[in-house]
């Protein structure tokens, strides 16, 4: 980082340091946290395995009622990345029926309506 050798190699003071690389001194201090999935993995598989048709507003619904605040879009990330995402199933369309024409008897007395 350009503002840490500022300060060992010229012994200015980190609010200057900053100013000069054009850094905030908050972005100078700040530790990125690396996400630790493995517990969002291991709630989502327990969730899937006993309902397995359910899509992912379910499934994020019911790991909020298990008192679990993760971000929806965290969530959906993992879940995504498990391949939990299941294509919608569609009505299937029944085919159009064709009329058939009706028999018409020849003679009276040849048909019956309850035939």
């Amino acid at each position: 980082m350009w503002a840490q050798q500022l300060q060992q190699n010229h012994s200015v003071t980190i609010a200057m340091s900053c100013a000069i690389v054009g850094l905030s001194r908050c972005a100078y201090y700040h530790q990125p946290k690396l996400p630790d999935d493995s517990v969002i993995i291991s709630v989502l598989n327990a969730i899937t395995d006993r309902h397995l048709r359910w899509g992912f507003p379910k499934c994020f619904n019911r790991i909020r009622k298990l008192g679990y605040k993760w971000n929806h879009k965290r969530v959906y990330r993992v879940y995504c990345e498990l391949k939990l995402n299941i294509r919608a199933k569609r009505k299937k369309r029944i085919p159009q029926r064709t009329p058939e024409k009706l028999l018409v008897p020849n003679k009276q007395g040849e048909c019956w309506s309850m035939d």
